[in-house]
């Protein structure tokens, strides 16, 4: 077996490895969903919860993994079996880097999709497409609705902006650890924090940045259902990108002597800080545009289009914020092939190169799936007694089964299976920390996060 992944495989500072765990972090997710769905809940109600839970049920989490990573020196599922048979207990727990593994590739398959539509609207601003639109205030909303949907049920658009995504990411992960990911993540991710922050100033001039801050922040209680607070639980909880296998692989690069737990916190605060700041980017001049805050999904690619159009620099705003869309997406799409490739680096013995190829080219098959489901394609229907369609069979089983389980069960193996003295030696904390750390290991995140699976599949509706 080549062990090539634990043996030459290092990031090359503490900065290059929260560079790169930030970016596999800060996603769609931070930028797209969660704008949307905290405007779907309450605002800054769903907030306070939100935050609540990245650092009581996230963080234990994430640095469960990282340490995982880091003792077992290899890839998710190889890690999982040296950690347990060093605690004295089966291999047989390997099943859970196996299952991360295996929810990151599914959720490439439909994550390079939705990338590749932040992709095409980057082209749809330069273009001019979100001015012209304007031009024309009785028919707007329809031309920014026609362009989003010609381009969803486009098998021809969608295969190009989805192949060129993959290809990319391909060429990224081809090129290892120091000269492809940590090279990419250096440029990508402070490029990302400048456009947002830049267009978070231009949104607050232009737009009404004291109602957005007001709705992001002021806390009424009365505006958060049970449900709004476990969807803020699970989200929480997703967007660290945990129960992926990602979080392993990285910890596995983790070079000696860097703290765990600051790294850990470090992350969680700048994955925080994006989405906020995304909200306050986002939110000014969805109000400024009367324009409605719990628009859910269609906020990214279809309101804030309209609002582009009629603003000043517009175009070149839109353009500037598709960009940071797209970078954000793409350094969580190279985090979610790594795992894959190292895999079959690891396991299989093939040249770098080679396994990138194999598990991009894997991917894209799978992505077909996803496009001709959005194309609305008749062999993409499912007709075993749940309905849809394959995309979102994909998105439920991911979603909803397998990174509520991965997290349940990480947290159980992090808390009862692995010796506690491994922890506290990886953790480094004192035994008054120590203690609070794996009491939320044991029993607040397994808890938590079977509450979130259990409203995932309806239990609580």
């Amino acid at each position: 077996m080549n062990t090539d992944t634990h043996v030459s495989n290092r990031w090359s500072s503490r900065y290059a490895y929260i560079l790169a765990a930030t970016g596999a972090a800060v996603g769609l997710g931070n930028i797209w969903k969660f704008p949307y769905i905290m405007g779907e809940n309450g605002g800054g109600a769903f907030v306070f919860v939100y935050l609540l839970c990245i650092f009581l049920i996230g963080v234990p989490v994430m640095m469960a993994e990282v340490v995982i990573g880091k003792r077992g020196r290899s890839t998710p599922a190889n890690a999982m079996t040296h950690v347990a048979t060093e605690s004295g207990h089966s291999s047989h727990w390997s099943i859970i880097g196996s299952i991360g593994v295996l929810a990151g590739f599914l959720i490439l398959s439909f994550y390079a999709v939705i990338a590749g539509w932040a992709a095409a609207y980057v082209f749809f601003a330069g273009a001019g497409e979100f001015s012209a639109a304007a031009a024309d205030p009785a028919t707007n909303a329809d031309v920014i609705g026609a362009l989003f949907t010609d381009l969803i049920t486009s098998v021809p658009q969608l295969l190009i902006w989805t192949t060129l995504t993959i290809v990319a990411v391909v060429y990224v992960i081809s090129k290892g650890v120091k000269e492809g990911l940590e090279t990419a993540i250096t440029y990508l991710m402070p490029t990302l924090f400048i456009l947002l922050f830049g267009i978070m100033i231009y949104s607050a001039i232009v737009g009404d940045f004291a109602a957005a801050f007001t709705f992001m922040f002021h806390i009424d209680f009365s505006q958060l259902t049970i449900e709004g607070a476990l969807v803020a639980l699970g989200h929480a909880f997703f967007t660290l990108s945990l129960a992926m296998g990602i979080m392993m692989i990285y910890g596995a690069y983790l070079p000696k002597g860097v703290s765990i737990v600051k790294t850990s916190m470090m992350i969680a605060v700048a994955d925080t800080v994006v989405a906020l700041i995304a909200g306050l980017a986002i939110y000014p001049i969805v109000f400024a545009h009367g324009l409605e805050p719990s628009a859910g999904p269609g906020l990214l690619f279809q309101s804030l289009p309209l609002a582009f159009g009629s603003m000043p620099f517009g175009d070149f705003v839109g353009v500037l914020f598709f960009v940071m869309v797209v970078f954000a997406a793409f350094t969580s799409a190279i985090a979610l092939l790594e795992s894959p490739t190292a895999y079959l680096v690891e396991r299989q013995n093939v040249s770098r190169t080679k396994a990138a190829i194999i598990a991009g080219a894997a991917v894209w098959i799978l992505s077909l799936c996803t496009i001709y489901s959005f194309a609305g394609a008749e062999w993409t229907k499912l007709s075993f007694g749940m309905g849809g369609d394959i995309f979102e069979f994909l998105d439920y089983l991911t979603a909803n089964i397998l990174l509520p389980l991965g997290g349940i069960l990480i947290s159980i193996f992090a808390g009862w299976v692995i010796k506690p003295e491994i922890l506290k030696e990886e953790f480094n904390l004192s035994d008054k920390y120590f203690a609070i750390v794996l009491t939320l290991l044991r029993y607040v995140a397994p808890i938590g996060i079977l509450l979130v699976f259990l409203n995932a599949i309806g239990l609580f509706k």
